[in-house]
């Protein structure tokens, strides 16, 4: 028996993820995001397959770098339209028992003070099944619908970001002691004032007095997501997070992530043990390989190159319209998303013209971020290996026709898995941090930056 498979799905709350073009599949039913019952059945499906939890991921403006314009991403769907990862949270709660579910959040335009209260929220509502993916936002329509002339500088977005997180660490660890609220029918008590603080925050970005709205909710602070390649993202999620979405253009690169972020935690003084690993995943899975490559031709028939090109723009920084085509692609830092302008550039053996680079991108095949093609055995067979090669702890699992790619995920793929012994056959009790840690780590850890502001 090997390493139990921690499992996520990875969607957004909209038209389109990364399947881009995929929206125009007879079977897709990507169209009825915008219904609670489409949640209600995504949430039942994963319970169904055991999957740890839903990942949602987020972003807050329009992909408008490729061809210095908004029309290929609004015309596409490339994650627009798009509405807001947690207010569908409660409703999938209410269906499921043990799923969680990974919202993310930007510090780069929310206040502390207010997402504190949400995600406080959020846990009481789901009994402790929420976790926070923070991001710092890249895009420079982001920061221009919230009153910025530009993008914050990339290293700039962390120092915010390392203030944004001591602020909700003192509101969700430090102001409400836990037998703060009483409930004292005789005395007329309902929360002992005394056992409610202020945190008197003031910082360079954050002025934040508290006490926080919210009583303690059953993680206190949510299971904390983290992605972020850059080196300063490395140092940030070595730093806080629990849960870390790695990437890599190889098995060699995945490890060599994985193990940098594990080091700097322990050197920070962190059990490295205590940071789970996770990767992105597409799955083309038939009762024959011939079924499953005709799957993926089916599929790249309608893949859409301009609104790949669109996408990766907005998160690289790299408008490919502007180059010549047989132009050597070469690396140049930018405030977009450090790792992804790296892809093709740095992370690549030999060098590749901007024409070849399109093609990649525009092309729908195995190359196309993490993908496994075949049967179910097929399948078991490469996310096994990806996860003795890497040190992987689990997956983000991308799907490319919603929901049929994740049925056929459950159906075929699950059962497999769990013959092998690497997949949870049924749920652990507890929070989302026990299921993932153990029984008895419903709050984080004493080696962990919060707990310094933990009362008692």
């Amino acid at each position: 028996m090997g390493k139990r498979i921690i499992m996520n799905a990875f969607d957004m709350n909209g038209a389109m993820h990364n399947s881009h073009g995929l929206w125009k599949h007879p079977d897709s039913e990507r169209h009825r995001y915008t219904e609670l019952a489409y949640w209600a059945e995504m949430a039942r499906l994963l319970e169904r397959g055991r999957f740890d939890a839903l990942f949602l991921a987020d972003v807050v403006g329009i992909y408008d770098v490729y061809k210095q314009s908004r029309d290929p991403a609004i015309r596409d769907a490339v994650q627009v339209p798009l509405n807001d990862p947690a207010l569908i949270v409660p409703a999938m709660a209410a269906v499921t028992e043990h799923l969680s579910f990974a919202v993310t959040v930007t510090t780069t335009y929310e206040h502390p003070y207010a997402h504190a209260r949400r995600f406080s929220t959020l846990d009481h509502l789901t009994n402790g099944r929420i976790a926070w993916n923070i991001v710092t936002s890249y895009l420079p329509n982001a920061a221009l619908n919230h009153g910025l002339d530009g993008m914050i500088k990339h290293d700039d977005r962390y120092e915010l970001a390392d203030e944004f997180l001591e602020v909700v660490y003192k509101l969700w660890e430090g102001s409400w002691e836990a037998d703060a609220v009483v409930r004292d029918v005789v005395r007329g008590v309902y929360a002992e004032p005394g056992k409610v603080h202020r945190i008197d925050h003031e910082g360079r970005f954050f002025t934040v007095p508290g006490p926080h709205l919210s009583e303690p909710s059953p993680q206190r602070t949510p299971v904390l997501y983290q992605a972020g390649s850059s080196e300063r993202g490395r140092d940030f999620a070595a730093k806080h997070a629990e849960c870390v979405f790695v990437g890599g253009n190889s098995a060699a690169s995945l490890r060599s992530n994985i193990e940098a972020i594990r080091n700097q935690a322990e050197r920070l003084g962190r059990d490295p043990r205590r940071i789970k690993m996770f990767t992105g995943l597409n799955v083309v899975v038939g009762n024959t390989r011939a079924e499953a490559e005709n799957k993926l031709k089916d599929y790249a028939a309608l893949w859409s190159p301009e609104a790949a090109l669109a996408q990766f723009g907005g998160s690289s920084g790299y408008d490919l319209s502007a180059y010549a085509p047989d132009e050597y692609l070469a690396y140049k830092a930018t405030d977009h998303g450090q790792s992804r302008a790296a892809q093709y550039t740095k992370h690549v053996p030999n060098r590749l013209t901007v024409k070849e680079v399109m093609e990649r991108i525009g092309t729908l095949d195995r190359r196309q971020g993490r993908m496994l093609v075949g049967t179910p055995a097929d399948i078991a067979d490469g996310m096994q290996e990806q996860l003795e090669e890497t040190g992987l702890d689990g997956f983000n699992l991308a799907h490319l026709i919603t929901p049929g790619s994740l049925r056929e995920f459950v159906d075929l793929v699950v059962p497999e898995l769990q013959r092998r012994g690497i997949y949870q056959t049924d749920y652990e009790p507890g929070t989302l941090r026990e299921k993932l840690f153990g029984a008895g780590n419903r709050l984080l850890p004493k080696d962990h930056a919060a707990s310094q502001y933990r009362r008692g």
